[in-house]
C-alpha cells in the first residue's frame, strides 16, 4: 500500500517550503541584493525547483518584498518582546536600544535597506504592521508605567511612545552608517533625553 499524505501533512509541507524559500531568500537578498540575485539562485539554495518557488511568490519582485517583510518584521518583534517582557522600571528603554542594534548583525536584509542600498523599497520599512506593533507596545509599557508612578502622568503616552520608537529606529540607521559600537556608546545620551521627557521630577 502507498503513503499518501494528508491534506495537513500537505499544507505543513508547503508552510516548511515557502518558510525555507524565505529564509533563503533573506540571506541571498541580503548579500547581493536584488539586481544580481534571481529567483533561480534562490531556488537552488533553498533545494527546490524555480517553478516551485513561483508557486509560492508570483515574481522576482514579489519574493523580494516578502523577504524584507520577514526580516524586518523579526528585527523589530525583537523589540517588541523586549518591550513587554523586561522587568524593572527604565530597564526596558535600554534593552530596547541594545537588543535592536545588536539583533541588526543577525538581519541581512534589513540591514542592507536601513543602509540605503535598495532605495526603491527604504520606505516601506516604516509602514510595515511589526513596526506598529512595537510602537503599541511602547505606548503599552509607558502606560503600565505610569500607572506604576514610574513615569510622568502628565504626558500623552501616544505620541511619546511613537516618539521614542522613532528615535530607537534612527538609532537604527546611524548603527548601520556608523557601526553598532559606536551607536551604543551614544545610547546614554539618547536615553538621557527619554529619560529626562518621562520621568518623575524630583
Amino acid at each position: 500500500m502507498v503513503a499518501t499524505e494528508t491534506p495537513s501533512e500537505l499544507t505543513e509541507k508547503g508552510a516548511q517550503t515557502r518558510a525555507e524559500i524565505l529564509r533563503i531568500a533573506v540571506d541571498r537578498f541580503g548579500r547581493d541584493g536584488f539586481r544580481a540575485t534571481s529567483v533561480a539562485d534562490i531556488a537552488r539554495d533553498a533545494d527546490v525547483s524555480g517553478t516551485l518557488a513561483y508557486a509560492y511568490f508570483d515574481n522576482k519582485k514579489a519574493l523580494f518584498l516578502a523577504a524584507l517583510d520577514a526580516d524586518v518584521a523579526d528585527l523589530i518583534h525583537c523589540g517588541v518582546s523586549t518591550v513587554l517582557e523586561t522587568p524593572g522600571d527604565d530597564a526596558w528603554r535600554t534593552t530596547l536600544i541594545i537588543t535592536l542594534v545588536e539583533a541588526l548583525d543577525h538581519h541581512p536584509l534589513a540591514h542592507r535597506i536601513l543602509a540605503g542600498k535598495e532605495p526603491d523599497v527604504a520606505d516601506r520599512v516604516v509602514d510595515l504592521p511589526a513596526m506598529e506593533d512595537l510602537r503599541l507596545a511602547v505606548v503599552a509599557r509607558i502606560r503600565a508605567d505610569q500607572e506604576s508612578g514610574l513615569i510622568r502622568s502628565d504626558i500623552d503616552a501616544e505620541p511619546i511612545g511613537g516618539g521614542i520608537v522613532n528615535i530607537f529606529v534612527s538609532m537604527l540607521l546611524a548603527a548601520v552608517q556608523f557601526g553598532t559600537e559606536e551607536i551604543l556608546h551614544r545610547g546614554v545620551d539618547v536615553l538621557s533625553v527619554v529619560a529626562a521627557a518621562i520621568d518623575p521630577i524630583d
